[in-house]
């Protein structure tokens, strides 16, 4: 009979550690709801865990850091639409657990990050111009994060890391941009073109003192040396064209005064 009775304990012991059993994984943190005293300061680390069956519940949460994007429509000092999409490396604060489950819910990341990080973002954004945005974007990405780690600690989150991953903006500004850098080639255009015209002129202007100088040389030569320069380049021209003449199959000479084609009587 004895054995029986504490056979039962025994199994019903056994029955309570396993319904108040509770495994934490790691990486995860749980927080204790007690039904009669509520949520508990205290959080229940990696590993196993007993609990008070039917009396405590475990909510368990994830504590590693996830990502999150954000995207967000702003418009910037120059009254320029912004489309932003901020991505978000977080993790919540284990100690604060109790904390963010009392007031804000499991899903802390869905009602907390999107809110903050569209306030953030519309009072960075305006202080910048639309260009400033893409020639100053580390800058705006450095303040966006500073604001952005200090105002999530409130809430009791950790940002390990915030970054701007897509940054575009409306069709006016993008035509505007397009028409200006279209501007400015065509402006590069008509200064190359401008350049290479007085570059010709000079070059003209060099050949043809080139030729004056010339010319002057071969006056002063033929008064100097008279007639003999010009013979010279004459007998010069007149072998060049017999040598050329020479080389051609179709061309035969006669000799002057005489009939040798066919050898026709005089």
């Amino acid at each position: 009979m004895a054995a029986k009775v504490f056979g039962s304990i025994g199994k019903f012991g056994l029955a309570l550690a396993v319904a108040g059993g509770v495994n934490v994984d790691a990486g995860h943190r749980a927080v204790i709801f007690d039904w009669f005293r509520g949520v508990q300061d205290i959080v229940v680390g990696e590993g196993t865990h007993f609990l008070i069956p039917w009396v405590q519940k475990p909510i368990i949460f994830d504590c590693r850091s996830r990502p999150r994007n954000v995207p967000v429509i702003t418009g910037s000092r120059d009254l320029q639409n912004i489309s932003i999409t901020l991505c978000i490396l977080f993790q919540p604060v284990a100690s604060q657990l109790p904390r963010i489950f009392t007031s804000i819910g499991e899903d802390y990341d869905e009602r907390v990050l999107p809110s903050i990080t569209t306030e953030i973002l519309k009072s960075v954004v305006a202080r910048f111009d639309a260009g400033e945005l893409i020639t100053q974007r580390e800058l705006v990405s450095r303040q966006v994060s500073d604001d952005l780690t200090e105002r999530a600690a409130t809430f009791g989150l950790i940002l390990d890391d915030v970054s701007l991953t897509h940054l575009t903006f409306g069709k006016e500004f993008t035509e505007a941009a397009e028409a200006k850098q279209v501007a400015q080639q065509e402006a590069e255009r008509a200064r190359f073109v401008v350049e290479k015209a007085k570059q010709q002129k000079k070059a003209a202007i060099i050949s043809a003192e080139g030729d004056s100088k010339a010319a002057e040389l071969i006056a002063n030569s033929l008064a100097t040396a008279g007639d003999g320069l010009i013979e010279l380049r004459k007998l010069e021209a007149a072998e060049d064209i017999a040598y050329q003449l020479s080389r051609s199959r179709n061309i035969t000479y006669l000799p002057a005064g005489q009939s040798v084609l066919l050898q026709l009587p005089q």
